[in-house]
């Protein structure tokens, strides 16, 4: 199954969101911020991705230069922030089977599905 993570209120989340409806295939919406994934979760995706935690942190949230820009922090404090600040997750992951790719720019999700 085909999952999104998605925020309604981020323009590019919507374009990515418009290229899994055009696809025509089965997918599922998961509105993060409300439905939060667990850090295992997230590691799951991680995983997937292929990145450092920190690489899918969006930096230039006032949470992230307010409480974490500058620190060094381990991959499970990053984590764990994003855990406690979803915001701070970037936007929109689509998952697929045993990939996974960030919906920037949009037209990458069709990479995975």
């Amino acid at each position: 199954m085909i999952k999104i993570y998605h925020n309604p209120r981020c323009s590019k989340s919507r374009q990515g969101l418009a290229i899994l409806e055009a696809s025509g295939k089965d997918f599922e919406v998961v509105r993060y911020l409300e439905d939060v994934p667990s850090e295992e979760e997230l590691r799951g995706i991680i995983r997937l991705l292929g990145i450092r935690p920190a690489e899918l942190v969006r930096t230039g949230e006032s949470i992230w230069k307010e409480q974490y820009r500058g620190k060094d922090l381990s991959d499970d404090e990053v984590i764990r922030a994003m855990v406690a600040h979803p915001k701070l997750i970037e936007r929109p992951i689509v998952v697929s089977g045993k990939k996974a790719v960030i919906g920037r720019p949009p037209e990458a999700i069709e990479g995975v599905i």
